[in-house]
């Protein structure tokens, strides 16, 4: 197992220690708060460098490309729902994991189908999927820090969110169709 891998199975474990930080914070225990926004922080580092490892390092695999977007999926996913629970004194209100989670259920199935239609597919994200993935880490600190105009990044990675989930839906219906690629 090459590094990448390595650093991406890191992000994956890193995610219940953040899930449990979050639910377990209280406002008298304040240190929480800081030490889930540290292991986030991290997780999110380690996102960047598991990609630029990968292809500096001539080291993309198979596995990698699936464990890495469900490693984001799930530290995403995971924080989303923790934000909307905890005790803190800026929360999620509960669209915004639903409309977050809803996406990545409907690219999923999408997924799915196109790979028992055509036999194969090629994980690639989209420029605006990547701009999504940042709003929605911009969102997560930006709780976990109080900002009190957090709901601005938050509407922010939502409006994305919809943008690059109705460009993913596009894109799988092109595939399905066969134009995709063409002109």
């Amino acid at each position: 197992m090459n590094i990448a891998n390595k650093i991406t199975i890191l992000r994956i474990l890193l995610t219940p220690v953040f899930f449990g930080l979050v639910l377990y914070y209280k406002p008298e225990q304040d240190h929480l708060r800081f030490i889930a926004l540290t292991v986030f922080v991290i997780a999110v580092i380690t996102d960047a460098m598991d990609g630029f490892l990968a292809r500096v390092l001539k080291q993309k695999t198979p596995l990698g490309t699936i464990m890495d977007p469900i490693a984001d999926k799930f530290l995403l996913i995971t924080s989303f729902i923790a934000l909307t629970v905890w005790s803190g004194s800026v929360k999620l209100p509960l669209w915004v994991p639903i409309t977050v989670v809803s996406r990545d259920i409907i690219i999923v199935i999408g997924v799915v189908v196109i790979f028992l239609t055509n036999g194969d597919i090629k994980i690639a994200p989209s420029a605006l999927g990547k701009l999504t993935t940042f709003f929605q880490m911009m969102a997560i600190i930006s709780v976990l820090l109080l900002y009190k105009y957090s709901e601005y990044i938050w509407y922010l990675a939502v409006i994305f969110t919809l943008a690059s989930g109705i460009g993913y839906v596009l894109r799988g219906a092109k595939l399905l169709n066969g134009t995709y690629g063409k002109k």
